[in-house]
C-alpha cells in the first residue's frame, strides 16, 4: 500500500519516539556491564542515566525555537542524525570519558527529536485526524518503555551492552531517509526570530540546578541549588516576556487551555514515573521475585497504555480532549489509591488490578492531553507547544524520581535496599503513593479548569 506524506510523518514520529524511550529506559539493564568494563565507581555509574536526562531537560526549550526558525522537518533530521551518530560513538567508546561525552550528544539528539516529532505530526496531519495521529505517536513512547526491558535484557545478556546501541542504528537511519525522500515541506514557523542566547543560558543553568537540587534536598548544597535554580527560572520567565525573540513564548500561558493541560501533564508524570520503581522494589524485595519475573509483570501497564492511547487520541478528535483527560486521570487516581495500602500481605490480583487501572487511565489521559496542548496554540507556535509538552514530561519524570529518592532517604536513611528492610520499603512506598495520589487529584482539577476556559482550540 502506498503511503501518503501524512502517514510517513506519523510513522517517522512513531519510530523516533519509540527508540528515544527504548534506549533511555533500556540502558538501565546495561549499566552494570558498562560500569564493569570501564571500571566506573558507583557515582559515575549513576551518571550514565542521569546525564542524558539532564541534557534532554536543558535542550528541550531551545529545540522549540530552533525548529521554528530553521524548519520542523530539518530540525528532526538533525536531531535523529545526532542521536544516530552518538549511538554509534557510544558503541565505539573505549574510555569512560568518551562514553559519557556520547551520552551527552545522545541527550541533545533525543531532545530535538522529541520536540520536532510532535510538531511535525501537528503540522503534517489535518486537524480532523490530529488526535489519532498524536495517539499513535504517544503509543511509540509506551511501546518503547514496555518492550525495552525485554529486548535490552536479551541483547545485553547474549551480545553485550553495545548491542543495544547497534540495534537502534538502522531504524534511525531509515527515519532520516524517509524524511528526505518521502516527506515534503519543512514547516518553518518563525524564520525571522533571533536566537535567544541569554534565555538559553538562564534556562539551562536554572533547570540543571533546580532538578539536581530537588533530587538532593536532604543536603545543604542540594537545597541551595534548588532555590538558586528556582530563582533563575523565575528570572528566565520574566526575561522571556520582555525580549523580542524569546527562547520560549511565555505568552502562551495566557491561554488557559494550554496552561491547564501543561499543568495536568506535569502532574501526571510527577505522579506516575516513580510507580514502576515502587512496584519493582515490591516484587523483588518484599515478594522475593527475581528481576526477570518482575520485569515481565511490569509490562502490564505500558502495554495497556499502548493499546488504548491511539484510540483515545482518535476519540479526542470528536470529544472534548480535556474531558477525556480528566476521566483518564480519575481512573489513574483510583489505581494509586489502591497502591497507598500496598504491603506484604496485599494479594497479587489487587496489585494487578491497580496496574490495569493505571494503564487504562494513562492511556485515556496522555493522547487527549497532548492533543489539547498542541491544539490550543496557533500553527506557528506548535514548536513551542511541543517543547513545553516535552519539558513537562522530562521535568515531571525527573522530579518524580526525586520524590522517591527523598522519601526513601528520609525513612531508610543510608541503609541498603534489601529484603531485610522490607517493612521500611513498604512504608516508603505507601507514603510515595499517597503523595502521588494527591498530585493526580490536582491533575484532574487542572483538566477540569481547562474545560471551563473560554479559550478556543485551533481546529
Amino acid at each position: 500500500m502506498k503511503l501518503d506524506p501524512e502517514r510517513y510523518a506519523v510513522f517517522v514520529a512513531f519510530i523516533t519516539s519509540f527508540f528515544a524511550v527504548f534506549l533511555s529506559a533500556g540502558i538501565v539493564l546495561g549499566v552494570p556491564a558498562i560500569a564493569e568494563e570501564f571500571g566506573m565507581n558507583n557515582v559515575i555509574q549513576n551518571w550514565i542515566i542521569t546525564l542524558a536526562a539532564l541534557v534532554i531537560a536543558v535542550f528541550t526549550l531551545p529545540a522549540g525555537q530552533i525548529s521554528g526558525k530553521i524548519g520542523v522537518k530539518k530540525t528532526l533530521i538533525i536531531g535523529v542524525s545526532i542521536f544516530l551518530l552518538a549511538s554509534l560513538g557510544a558503541c565505539m567508546s573505549f574510555t569512560t570519558e568518551m562514553f559519557l561525552i556520547f551520552r551527552v550528544f545522545q541527550g541533545i539528539g533525543i531532545a530535538f527529536s522529541n520536540v520536532s516529532a510532535i510538531a511535525m505530526v501537528v503540522q503534517a496531519v489535518s486537524p480532523k485526524n490530529r488526535g489519532k495521529a498524536l495517539g499513535f505517536t504517544v503509543t511509540g513512547v509506551y511501546l518503547g518503555g514496555s518492550l525495552s526491558p525485554v529486548f535490552c535484557g536479551f541483547l545485553v545478556r547474549n551480545f553485550g551492552w553495545r548491542a543495544m546501541f547497534y540495534f537502534v542504528l538502522p531504524f534511525l537511519a531509515l527515519c532520516v531517509v524517509l524524511m528526505v525522500m518521502k516527506i515534503p515541506g519543512d514547516w518553518i514557523t518563525d524564520e525571522n526570530s533571533r536566537i535567544d542566547s541569554l534565555g538559553y543560558v538562564l534556562y539551562g543553568i536554572g533547570i540543571i540546578l533546580f532538578i539536581y537540587g530537588f533530587t538532593n534536598l536532604m543536603t545543604g548544597f542540594g537545597a541551595a541549588s534548588f532555590v538558586i535554580g528556582f530563582i533563575l527560572l523565575i528570572i528566565f520567565s520574566y526575561y522571556e516576556l520582555r525580549t523580542e525573540s524569546p527562547a520560549f513564548n511565555m505568552n502562551l500561558f495566557r491561554n488557559m487551555k494550554f496552561t491547564s493541560s501543561n499543568v495536568a501533564a506535569l502532574c501526571s508524570y510527577l505522579a506516575i514515573a516513580s510507580i514502576t520503581t515502587i512496584l519493582n522494589y515490591h516484587f523483588q524485595y518484599v515478594m522475593g521475585w527475581d528481576a526477570q519475573i518482575s520485569g515481565l509483570m511490569l509490562i502490564v501497564t505500558p502495554i495497556l497504555m499502548a493499546l488504548i492511547a491511539p484510540n483515545s487520541g482518535k476519540l479526542s478528535d470528536r470529544i472534548h480532549p480535556q474531558k477525556l483527560a480528566a476521566i483518564g486521570m480519575s481512573i489513574t487516581t483510583a489505581a494509586l489509591l489502591i497502591l497507598v495500602f500496598l504491603n506484604a500481605s496485599t494479594p497479587l490480583y489487587l496489585i494487578v488490578a491497580a496496574m490495569v487501572l493505571q494503564g487504562i487511565g494513562m492511556g485515556l489521559f496522555t493522547s487527549p492531553n497532548t492533543n489539547a496542548i498542541m491544539s490550543s496554540v496557533p500553527p506557528k507556535e506548535t514548536p513551542n507547544a511541543s517543547a513545553a509538552q516535552s519539558a513537562m514530561r522530562t521535568i515531571g519524570q525527573t522530579m518524580s524520581l526525586g520524590i522517591l529518592t527523598l522519601v526513601f532517604a528520609w525513612i531508610m536513611g543510608s541503609r541498603k535496599l534489601s529484603s531485610q528492610y522490607a517493612d521500611m520499603i513498604v512504608q516508603s512506598s505507601q507514603l510515595i503513593c499517597l503523595i502521588c495520589t494527591i498530585i493526580c487529584i490536582i491533575a484532574i482539577f487542572a483538566s477540569l479548569v481547562g474545560i471551563k476556559s473560554k479559550d478556543s482550540f485551533n481546529i
